[in-house]
């Protein structure tokens, strides 16, 4: 087994199994880490598979990471227990706040346990945007409009998947709830001002986070440039609120992230303002421009931020409470 520095790059993989060009690739001194999406995904049994030979490739293992927040945002399926939109915790939460923050620790734990069971690392949640109403890419991913509840929410899921050795990354920062344009195939653009923006910013002020997300979001009030290329925003999150854990770019292939330039540009601009960890996902031509042609000075800092994120390992499921997250999904779906 190599021993490499854990690098700044999260790329994805092809298929159900890994190919000699993904082996090249993520054997490749700026890689990171891995994301996996819907169709690295078709059992329980293969995924398993699958983290297990991602994880045996080098040393310290390559962490593995999905987008799985539950409701339409959960990759694996079959064989994976439906979580339900985190809005329906915060509709909980109206009628009866204590037993939706137990509802939320408990579904979080089942979250992270069934991820851990197959060997993925993190789930790149919670949301901590607010429901403000414009935005469809958000829309029921959000726990709710109240900062307050979405803190007290976020909070208690974040308990569930430490308890499941699992660590967090909340996103989209500062806010992506305002907006209407969906930065998958848009730049949106956020008029307000500072103040105006205080109730998105409450979450990040009151959680402890291991990883954070900014939002391919303009917000010119503030700065000119995107939140997850401005060293204004960033400096805000290390500074202002003192946060030390991991910044994940959003992914670069999307075109929210054009304002930067070409697939290389991108790069530099979101490790230039203060990404740790920059995703490339669902374009496979763009991932080898990055490697080719990216060169930047190795960050220990920052790989270590990534390091101590995600530490893969032996785990042991907890069946009471694995019990209690599906009853928590069962109830919820009455």
């Amino acid at each position: 087994m190599n021993t490499l520095p854990l690098g700044p790059l999260m790329i994805d993989i092809a298929g159900l199994e890994l190919s000699a060009l993904d082996r090249e690739r993520l054997m490749h001194p700026l890689v990171g880490g891995v994301i996996l999406f819907k169709r690295n995904y078709r059992d329980t049994r293969q995924l398993t598979a699958l983290c297990a030979a991602i994880h045996g490739l080098r040393a310290p293992a390559l962490p593995i990471t999905i987008d799985h927040e539950g409701g339409r945002v959960q990759r694996c399926r079959e064989g994976f227990t439906h979580v339900p939109a985190m809005r329906r915790l915060g509709e909980l939460w109206d009628g009866d706040a204590a037993a939706a923050l137990r509802a939320a620790t408990d579904i979080g734990y089942l979250l992270a346990a069934e991820l851990r069971a197959c060997g993925v690392d993190l789930s790149f949640t919670p949301v901590l945007d607010l429901d403000w109403g414009p935005s469809g890419v958000i829309g029921d991913r959000a726990f709710h409009r109240n900062p307050v509840a979405v803190t007290e929410l976020a909070g208690a899921l974040i308990e569930g998947l430490s308890a499941a050795s699992m660590g967090c990354c909340g996103k989209h920062f500062p806010g992506h709830g305002w907006v209407a344009a969906d930065s998958h195939l848009a730049i949106p653009v956020d008029e307000r001002s500072l103040a105006e923006m205080a109730p998105d910013l409450e979450p990040y002020r009151h959680l402890k986070l291991d990883a954070v997300m900014p939002a391919h979001v303009i917000y010119p009030q503030v700065d000119s440039r995107p939140a997850g290329f401005s060293p204004v925003w960033i400096d805000m999150l290390r500074n202002e609120f003192a946060f030390d854990g991991v910044i994940f770019s959003d992914d670069l292939s999307m075109e929210g992230a054009s304002f930067a330039g070409g697939m290389v540009q991108r790069a530099e601009a979101a490790w230039s303002a203060g990404c740790d960890v920059l995703l490339v996902c669902n374009a496979p031509d763009a991932v080898a421009e990055v490697l080719d042609n990216w060169k930047p000075a190795h960050d220990p800092v920052r790989s270590a931020r990534l390091a101590r994120l995600s530490l893969p390992g032996r785990w042991q499921q907890d069946a009471a409470r694995y019990a209690a997250g599906r009853a928590a999904v069962a109830s919820l779906a009455a």
